[in-house]
């Protein structure tokens, strides 16, 4: 559920996208739409007494920003760098946090529910930023080299996908190295 959650603003957006007929039009109802639910994802955590993540304000600082731009100026180019600048946000700090802390953001987010060795977080951190660069250079990839209705769906479909796919190997290394508690036997369970 929460998966679908973070979606919000881009399920907005595609919708949005898909219902006129032409895509630059389209651009403007999306954008509209995905800072709408952006803004909308706070005002829901907030309502709701929850604290908001800070994914959630950077992702609502980009849309809004660079929606404004796209909406005002009507160049839709401003909103379809958003999935680069975001990228290469997380990057940055997950390569920032690794660099000047002693923990890396992605140790910090999982280190309570796993056990790794140092260096198994810091090639899993190095993997991320590695991903979301290329994540980001990926999407300018299909700006600058496709139609605007390509780019919609590389944004909702391709992203996504790229995401999961590497989330799924992700855990497949995790899995070689997780170290199982060892179980401790009793007595009574003794044979």
């Amino acid at each position: 559920m929460k998966f679908l959650f973070d979606l919000f603003p881009v399920i907005a957006f595609f919708i949005a996208f898909k219902l006129p007929e032409d895509s630059h039009t389209g651009m403007m109802y999306g954008t509209a739409a995905a800072m709408a639910g952006s803004a909308a994802q706070i005002i829901y955590l907030k309502l709701r007494g929850r604290k908001i993540e800070k994914m959630y304000w950077i992702t609502l600082v980009l849309i809004v920003g660079l929606g404004s731009l796209t909406l005002l100026l009507q160049n839709e180019v401003f909103f379809k760098w958003k999935p680069t600048a975001v990228n290469w946000a997380f990057a940055l700090a997950f390569y920032g946090s690794a660099r000047f802390t002693k923990k890396s953001l992605l140790q910090r987010m999982m280190d309570e529910s796993i056990d790794l060795p140092a260096a198994i977080w810091h090639r899993l951190n190095i993997a991320w930023v590695l991903f979301f660069v290329f994540s980001g250079a990926a999407n300018l990839f299909v700006l600058y080299n496709f139609s605007t209705d390509t780019w919609a769906d590389f944004k909702v479909f391709g992203m996504i996908g790229l995401t999961i796919v590497f989330a799924i190997a992700q855990g497949f290394y995790l899995a070689r190295h997780i170290q199982e508690p060892e179980a401790a036997q009793t007595d009574e369970e003794a044979p």
